[in-house]
């Protein structure tokens, strides 16, 4: 952490996934935005981690086959009965 309390950029690094996920507290969340905001290498850092999410989200939209889905539920719903009935 940087003397003023707010995150260096280690931390700033470190929490970026996190942070992406939009799992921090609000706290931590502006403190690390803030720092995003001055420190243009982290920026650079965040910017580059936001675009390969989004391209790794828009090639994977692959159609799964609904035959495949329905083998999926059905695999599911013998495991919950198996383990329904104590087998």
């Amino acid at each position: 952490m940087g003397s003023d309390g707010s995150p260096d950029c280690e931390e700033t690094i470190e929490r970026l996934y996190i942070y992406l996920d939009g799992e921090l507290t609000e706290e931590r969340r502006v403190a690390i935005q803030a720092h995003l905001d001055d420190c243009s290498p982290c920026l650079d850092a965040y910017d580059f981690e936001a675009e390969l999410r989004r391209v790794i989200a828009m090639k994977c939209r692959d159609h799964v086959p609904e035959s495949l889905l329905a083998r999926v539920r059905r695999a599911l719903e013998d495991e919950e009965r198996r383990a329904g009935s104590g087998a």
